[in-house]
């Protein structure tokens, strides 16, 4: 097997070489240099002869390319445009309740409430005792605000003599 694909692949190397023998011959025939002035002239011109044809297919081509690549864009504009491109309207905020909002959703069949506040433990204020000796002891930022200063501490020091 693999001694039949070697040689396989050998007479396809010999048959591309053949072929670039082929179309090199064709194509670019051998340079002859002529030997006076006047001949080497003429050659040249012949030269920039062929380059202006080359150059002008080329510049064909390019245009070709350029003209064909626009028309592709423009069709596949025109076939995303086609395929349904739409435009999503604005929505708007509506204040719906969280009834009303499950009525939309499951149907006018299902009745569910969803009052929240009915669910809630009503809790009532008891006054006791240690919120009214809290409240007689009164803020603590004024027992700091009379102990402060000079004053205060010759009022503390006049309470500790006596």
């Amino acid at each position: 097997m693999l001694q039949i694909a070697a040689t396989l692949l050998e007479k396809d190397a010999a048959a591309k070489e053949a072929e670039k023998a082929n179309y090199l011959a064709e194509h670019c025939p051998p340079l002859s240099l002529p030997h006076s002035m006047q001949e080497l002239q003429e050659l040249c011109k012949k030269l920039h002869a062929k380059i202006e044809v080359v150059d002008e297919e080329r510049y064909d081509t390019e245009a070709k390319l350029q003209k064909t690549t626009k028309e592709l864009e423009d069709l596949s504009q025109k076939l995303f445009d086609l395929r349904g491109k739409f435009k999503r309207p604005p929505l708007r905020r509506v204040r719906m309740s969280a009834d009303a909002m499950l009525r939309a959703l499951l149907g006018s069949k299902h009745k569910v409430c969803m009052d929240l506040r009915a669910n809630l433990k009503q809790v009532k204020k008891e006054d006791t005792e240690k919120e009214k000796d809290l409240r007689d002891v009164g803020d603590w930022r004024k027992n700091i605000e009379e102990k402060s200063g000079m004053e205060g501490r010759k009022k503390m020091f006049e309470t500790s003599e006596s």
